[in-house]
């Protein structure tokens, strides 16, 4: 089983381990509107060719984002080229080993709060879960092909719950998952992140559409408190 591809998040945070492009990715990340070379030169005290080389180095690793506009706002001969301005890019950068996905419980917290026409309950939580679930159930299948095999089926499905941090492995008959990308939560809300966790499980279970396997909750230290039996 490959593990996701973390290269090129850590060689965009690579990128911050040089001290002066540090300096500028700070310095333009707290201002309000986008920053020109000149700006960012004189800001940190370097040349503006260094700052230039840095800044768009940053541009090419995602971290900022650059565009060109006149900043004397004249305009035809005479008005001078555009500057290059640079702001920080929209890309959400996060590195965590191993995996987390605490944006992912919000996001189904969240779901059951817009669904739930009365008080929130946990029954709600599960259902947000579950349909999660079943979505990642159905892009499993289709990800495994035409006409695929209960062999392929299982594959396509450790493939995506490796994408959302499970790591997933064989133990015999029994998937287990390595991780459970909701830990801190897990570790103070066990039975309630654990029943989100199920009903999760289900869900991907329920859209694979592969007779002979059910999610159960079955606790072990260092695991994920699921595992899936998928017989023989």
């Amino acid at each position: 089983m490959t593990t996701p591809d973390l290269g090129p998040q850590i060689e965009a945070i690579a990128l911050l381990d040089e001290p002066v492009r540090r300096a500028l990715y700070a310095y333009v990340s707290g201002r309000g509107a986008p920053v020109s070379r000149d700006q960012a030169a004189r800001a940190i005290r370097v040349s503006r060719a260094l700052a230039a080389f840095h800044l768009d180095k940053l541009v090419a690793g995602g971290l900022l984002e650059a565009s060109y506009r006149r900043l004397s706002g004249r305009r035809g001969p005479g008005a001078g080229r555009p500057a290059k301005l640079y702001r920080r890019a929209s890309r959400q950068l996060e590195l965590s080993l191993p995996p987390r996905r605490y944006e992912l419980a919000a996001r189904l917290f969240a779901e059951s709060l817009a669904g739930a026409p009365g008080p929130v309950t946990v029954g709600a939580l599960r259902d947000a879960a579950r349909r999660f679930g079943g979505r990642l159930g159905q892009a499993a299948r289709r990800h495994a092909g035409p006409r695929p095999s209960r062999a392929r089926l299982l594959a396509s499905a450790e493939r995506v719950l490796h994408a959302h941090g499970f790591e997933p492995v064989r133990d015999g008959s029994v998937i287990r998952l390595r991780n459970c990308p909701f830990d801190a939560l897990a570790r103070d809300h066990r039975a309630l992140v654990c029943g989100m966790n199920l009903s999760l499980m289900e869900g991907v279970v329920s859209g694979l559409r592969v007779r002979g396997i059910k999610a159960e909750l079955d606790p072990q230290p260092g695991l994920c408190c699921v595992a899936w039996r998928t017989g023989r």
